[in-house]
């Protein structure tokens, strides 16, 4: 067990730093310089945000705030307690990243390496500056996981189990060329938020963190309202009205502008307040600056409605309402035990 410890050590080490990247910058008084590490990944953040434009300072620090947070001795222990690590097998596995949102494959790269396996990466075009800084940090921080961690460009060789995150079209690729082999493939995947015209205020700006964190961009972010019969939507926009600022980013605004002119010329009836608008749509991924929604008529049917396209969705967002919810202003932060698609990728490796 002493290669686990390590590697939970590495890890753990991991976490602090995120931690004290995160606070000193956010107090410019503080000197960035003090730590070659620190300037290190302050150079990558800004590296993800010229390759990637959704790659926002903002954005960026979030996700690596949020991994600080759960990289704590604490919390990885807790994680793991259940699992049993003592008979890791070193295997060679090939991850596939997305690059939607900052750091979205990173979860895989830790379960990776925690179960004492090789992690051979293959990164998104849209995001290869974060996770070989954070392979370096830990390649520094334990001679355990020195040579545990390869990337490539080319087409991938010589690995024991994949897995692979993308779109429904790119699933069927990687179906096809890593069926047979032992595998995770995930697919698009949409959050939902539940409404009954009874929440706060409160609850409904929380919603908005929920939709317009990562720009909707991620899987986890919201991208369809379920309504009943005559809702008013008024306190809804009212509540969101401090997020209005997303409209200075030009990607999202060239999105608003043009989704909108789609929706005009196809003379569909839209609700909109300047920065986000909202169509009745009865699909669950919505357009960057659009938000679906769509009236139920009593929870029990809408319950059984959800249940059945389970397969699509990722979290929903509600109170007291459906089994497995996730409260308002929660759905960008997952905790270590949320798995993406509710696979248990610490017990997929453990028994490949």
């Amino acid at each position: 067990m002493a290669d686990l410890e390590e590697r939970l050590e590495a890890f753990v080490k991991l976490g602090s730093f995120l931690r004290e990247f995160c606070e000193i910058f956010n107090n410019p008084e503080e000197n960035l310089t003090k730590n070659p590490w620190t300037e290190e990944l302050q150079k990558t953040t800004s590296a993800a945000n010229h390759q990637n434009g959704w790659f926002t300072k903002e954005n960026v620090l979030f996700s690596l705030a949020r991994w600080g947070e759960v990289l704590t001795e604490e919390r990885l222990r807790t994680w793991l307690a259940s699992y049993d690590l003592s008979q890791t097998k070193n295997k060679t596995v090939a991850l596939i990243m997305a690059g939607n949102i900052p750091m979205v494959g990173f979860h895989d790269f830790l379960t990776t390496l925690l179960t004492g396996n090789r992690a051979l990466v293959k990164l998104s075009s849209n995001d290869t500056a974060l996770l070989p800084f954070m392979a370096s940090y830990l390649s520094a921080a334990t001679p355990a996981l020195h040579d545990k961690v390869s990337f490539s460009e080319g087409k991938l060789n010589n690995f024991d189990a994949v897995i692979a995150t993308g779109s429904n079209n790119t699933a069927r690729y990687f179906a096809y060329y890593f069926g047979k082999k032992p595998h995770i493939i995930r697919k698009n995947r949409s959050s939902v938020a539940v409404l009954t015209g009874k929440e706060s205020s409160q609850q409904l700006t929380a919603l908005g963190e929920d939709i317009f964190r990562y720009y909707g961009l991620g899987c986890r972010s919201v991208s369809k309202l379920f309504v009943p019969k005559d809702y008013d939507f008024t306190p809804f926009f009212k509540a969101i009205y401090s997020y209005g600022s997303i409209i200075d980013q030009h990607k999202y605004a060239n999105n608003y502008d043009y989704n909108k002119a789609v929706y005009l010329m196809s003379e569909f009836n839209i609700l909109e307040n300047g920065f986000l608008m909202l169509k009745e749509d009865s699909g669950y991924a919505s357009p960057i600056a659009t938000l679906f929604y769509e009236y139920y008529d009593d929870v029990e049917g809408l319950h059984k409605k959800l249940e059945e396209d389970r397969d699509q969705l990722q979290c929903i967002v509600a109170a007291d309402l459906m089994p497995g919810e996730v409260p308002f202003g929660r759905t960008q932060y997952p905790e270590l035990s949320d798995y993406a698609d509710g696979v248990d990728t610490v017990e997929f490796l453990l028994k490949t």
